[in-house]
This record gives structure tokens, sequence and C-alpha cells, in this order.
């Protein structure tokens, strides 16, 4: 049992990293192609891109730790 919760654990870490490096792209793809343009009704589409860049960053920090910190751990 504690095999499968360390296998979906290991998941979900990596799921986060691979969200995180979407997210970062995403936003550098706004801000380099959405200048001075409305997205969407929710605003700038070069701030949310800032936006995007700096919570990818920090999920895929956080997913390289979780990862890192599951396999110390012995959880996969």
């Amino acid at each position: 049992m504690a095999k499968k919760q360390g296998i979906g654990l290991a998941v979900i870490a990596f799921a986060v990293y691979i969200i995180g490096g979407i997210s970062i792209f995403g936003g550098l793809a706004l801000i380099f192609l959405m200048k001075n343009r409305d997205l969407w009704g929710l605003g700038e589409g070069r701030s949310i891109g800032y936006l995007f860049l700096c919570v990818g960053i920090c999920l895929s920090i956080l997913g390289v730790l979780f990862m890192r910190l599951f396999r110390n751990r012995g959880l996969t």
C-alpha cells in the first residue's frame, strides 16, 4: 500500500513540475506577443504574462522539491 501511495505522490510532484513549465512558457509568450492588448477583459496581456511567469517558476521549484523530498524519504 505504501508503494502505491509513493508512486501517486511522485506523479503529483511531476505534474506540478510540468504545469509550472507550461506556465513559464505561456507567460513568456504573453509577455512578448500581447504587449498593450487586452486579454479577454482580464487585463493587459503583458501583466498577466508576468503573473504566469512568476507562478510557473514557483510551481517548478515546488515540483522539484517535492520530487527530491519523496525520493529521499523512501516514499517512491
